[in-house]
């Protein structure tokens, strides 16, 4: 395995599903509790990540969030480096308890 497929990673998860009816608030519900059972920790009102340990990780998550997808909505995935990720900017309101200052070269995990 080499250098460049053990880079650790973050998967960000955003995503917009109706709530009108009982069964869009049923899809919801299975597709958070999806999100939170495979590891993805809330980042804001829906955006979910998670760390990854390289490109194969990356596939075998995506795979899997393809399979959990529900019948309407959007959503959408980016990957980003662990360094990019750390770079991100809080510009108004106060970080989240999960959240704290590291190094870019450092892993935050909850």
């Amino acid at each position: 395995m080499g250098l460049d497929t053990r880079r650790h990673m973050r998967l960000l998860v955003f995503f917009d599903l109706p709530v009108t009816t009982r069964a869009h608030r049923r899809a919801y519900a299975q597709f958070r509790r999806f999100l939170l059972n495979d590891g993805y920790d809330m980042v804001q009102l829906s955006v979910y990540g998670r760390v990854l340990n390289g490109h194969d990780a990356e596939e075998k998550h995506l795979r899997r969030l393809v399979a959990h997808l529900p019948s309407e909505g959007s959503i959408r995935a980016l990957t980003v480096t662990e360094k990019q990720y750390a770079s991100m900017k809080l510009l108004i309101g106060t970080p989240l308890f999960q959240e704290k200052k590291v190094a870019a070269d450092q892993l935050i995990l909850f």
